[in-house]
């Protein structure tokens, strides 16, 4: 299966749509006054469909398992056929359109099955998806922002060439999966006094998101923490708390990290842990949804 590991969770709701069209007046008939020899076809099929959807994982290979949360089945009658609706919620990490459109087919085959005996002309059409909601595509921004970006690598041993850069790179590559550019990037000790100087020169360029990694541990030379929070005007507590709590997730000793977000001015800096793992971890917990900072700041036009 397909690895959603890195994925958030978030409440995921679609809806699916499946048509039973029959062959005669009676046959509808039938449905609506309940006389068709097998039973009660509505309410058998949306027994049926219930079943399908909680068990959509075991019928289709790529689908996984998850926690089903909500299922609804709605029908329409019409003249010369059943138009059926399946709507399926559940928070997760992963959509629920595929079982929303397996558990309507299964509700539709179920319908076939039941009156194929009194009408052969019964057919299945129109199954699709309806809409989808959740996931990190309702939670960003659609808008494409001109959003100038500065990644900073705060590390003694990479200053000094002794080390390779890789968390730096991981998190300019994924700025760049977000449509997003990296206008500066550079490399500097885990020095209070550097940290706070390129901070200040980055604000004075209009940088309107400073990233920096390294030196949010505890040991004595992680002093990015101290570095940043006295500069900041407003601290962002909810982000530096989903950074935590994602990365909690996946390891025990994300507890240990001193992410810091906030802003200076109309510049937000986000200090992220310096392991390649826990710089990436840390962009996909918040990221695209934190971009929605920057259509919220009054007269956001930095664009630098």
């Amino acid at each position: 299966m397909v690895d959603i590991t890195h994925k958030i969770i978030t409440q995921r709701t679609a809806t699916a749509q499946a048509i039973v069209k029959v062959g005669t007046p009676a046959t509808m008939q039938a449905i609506v006054n309940k006389t068709v020899p097998k039973g009660n076809v509505l309410e058998v099929a949306r027994t049926a469909g219930l079943f399908a959807v909680k068990n959509t994982s075991n019928a289709i290979p790529d689908c996984h398992p998850m926690p089903i949360e909500y299922t609804g089945i709605d029908y329409e009658l019409l003249e010369d056929s059943v138009r059926i609706s399946v709507t399926v919620k559940a928070i997760y990490r992963t959509g629920v359109e595929v079982e929303a459109m397996h558990g309507a087919s299964i509700v539709a085959l179920t319908m076939y099955d039941m009156l194929k005996p009194i009408d052969k002309q019964v057919e299945i059409s129109t199954i699709k998806l309806l809409h989808k909601k959740g996931g990190k595509s309702d939670f960003g921004t659609k808008e494409r922002l001109d959003v100038s970006v500065a990644v900073i690598v705060c590390s003694d041993s990479v200053a000094a060439g002794k080390k390779e850069d890789r968390a730096g790179k991981v998190i300019t590559d994924k700025v760049a999966n977000l449509g997003l550019r990296v206008s500066h990037y550079a490399i500097i000790p885990d020095e209070i006094k550097d940290i706070q100087t390129t901070i200040h020169q980055l604000c004075e360029d209009q940088k309107d998101l400073i990233i920096l990694t390294g030196g949010t541990g505890l040991s004595n030379r992680d002093v990015t923490p101290e570095a940043v929070i006295p500069l900041l005007d407003r601290r962002i507590p909810g982000i530096e708390e989903a950074i935590r709590s994602y990365g909690q997730q996946r390891t025990p000793y994300a507890m240990l990290s001193r992410s810091v977000v906030g802003f200076k001015g109309n510049t937000l800096i986000m200090a992220l842990p310096g392991s390649t793992a826990g710089a990436s971890e840390s962009m996909d917990a918040v990221f695209p949804s934190v971009l929605h900072l920057f259509k919220l700041l009054n007269g956001f036009n930095h664009g630098q």
